[in-house]
């Protein structure tokens, strides 16, 4: 790394610290605004508030990231060039990729720095601090209700469409475990009822995977006729074979953007050969956060040409379309994003589309600009 290289680097990073400190800070005071009444009222103690808010920081930084690149970039390379010190550069026989050479290799490591936030510690900050809302919510109950109806879901329904299997409980305890008034309806290929297992309760041992049923009646029934062939009682019966995971039927009571990259990934994977209208929404979401990772490049690959604009150029000109850029870049994000949850358009190149015409935008306003 070269003195020029440092010097670019140090100019950047200084602005970029204050910038991401600034916009952190904007958004956990909202968050405090937002949450921390609610919090208290759910009788939080004050290491369990600290905790919360501390574990949230990952997601907050994820967030802002991309602004915050923007703005520090258009920042520090629009004062090089107010400063002359881009003309200086160039006089000296340097071209553009040269300058910037830094940044482009800075922006491949902070691909990975948001591959890695979306990947484990933004999940992880999400899946958390909601077990720590949802503990809290479950204390109150306990209190408030009585222990039986602590983080009980009623009428919770799952079509496992690939299984051939469609799940109704009356009621679902997320601490327990324990599902009450389960109706269990087997399919054949043509999607007709084959079987019918009605249960008071049912669980599912989490070390063997597979659900046990216990008071009821299984029930066959002709296909074809759709008559009763048979009934039978049973005072316990283990199904090997079903392996329904209980998260999984309830995520769909949780928003998309709640959701960390590994639950949107069981939803895809679940959900990939089915033309389930609810997955679009998830998928949207999983191909989003995966596009995220070349966001870096795109916001260089925008700020660079037009903040080192011509000497005869107002810096505030260049920095005014990078922004209008960037704004724009957003607006067709937003479309697409809506294209892909419909299912107008593949998700995968709904998310991935945006990006790719962004990044080579800005590569063809690169080398105009060299």
């Amino acid at each position: 790394m070269t003195i020029l290289d440092r010097h670019i680097l140090r100019e950047w990073f200084a602005i970029l610290g204050l910038v991401l400190g600034a916009t952190t800070g904007l958004l956990v005071m909202n968050t405090l605004y937002s949450d921390l009444e609610n919090l208290l009222e759910l009788k939080a103690g004050i290491g369990t508030v600290i905790e919360y808010f501390l574990i949230k920081l990952p997601g907050f930084s994820a967030a802002v990231f991309p602004l915050v690149l923007l703005i520090s970039l258009l920042y520090t390379l629009g004062r090089l060039h107010h400063n002359n010190e881009i003309t200086a550069m160039r006089a000296a026989g340097l071209g553009l990729g040269r300058i910037t050479r830094s940044i482009w290799v800075t922006g491949v490591v902070f691909c990975g720095l948001v591959w890695l936030l979306n990947a484990t510690l933004v999940p992880w900050s999400v899946e958390r601090s909601r077990q720590i809302w949802d503990s809290l919510e479950f204390k109150k109950q306990a209190a408030t209700e009585g222990a039986s109806r602590v983080g009980l879901r009623t009428g919770v329904a799952f079509d496992n469409r690939r299984a051939g299997r469609m799940w109704y409980f009356n009621r679902y305890n997320e601490l327990t475990g324990v599902a009450n008034g389960v109706t269990v309806v087997e399919m054949d290929a043509q999607h007709r009822e084959r079987t019918r297992i009605l249960a008071r309760e049912a669980r599912r041992d989490p070390a063997a995977g597979f659900w046990t049923f216990i008071d009821g009646r299984e029930i066959w029934i002709d296909p074809d006729t759709g008559d009763v062939m048979r009934t039978t009682p049973f005072a316990e019966k283990p199904m090997g074979h079903y392996r329904e995971d209980p998260a999984l039927m309830n995520v769909f009571d949780v928003k998309p953007d709640d959701l960390s990259i590994f639950e949107l990934a069981r939803i895809v994977r679940h959900y990939e050969a089915e033309a389930n209208p609810k997955a679009g929404v998830y998928a949207m979401r999983y191909y989003s956060v995966l596009a995220e990772t070349v966001g870096p490049l795109i916001i260089i690959a925008i700020a660079v040409p037009f903040a080192v604009a011509g000497v005869r150029v107002n810096p505030a000109v260049g920095v005014s379309k990078a922004i209008g850029l960037f704004v724009l870049y957003f607006l067709v994000l937003k479309v697409f994003t809506a294209l892909g949850a419909r299912g107008l358009i593949d998700p995968l190149w709904a998310a991935l589309l945006p990006n790719l015409v962004l990044l080579a935008a800005g590569g063809v306003y690169f080398a105009r600009a060299r």
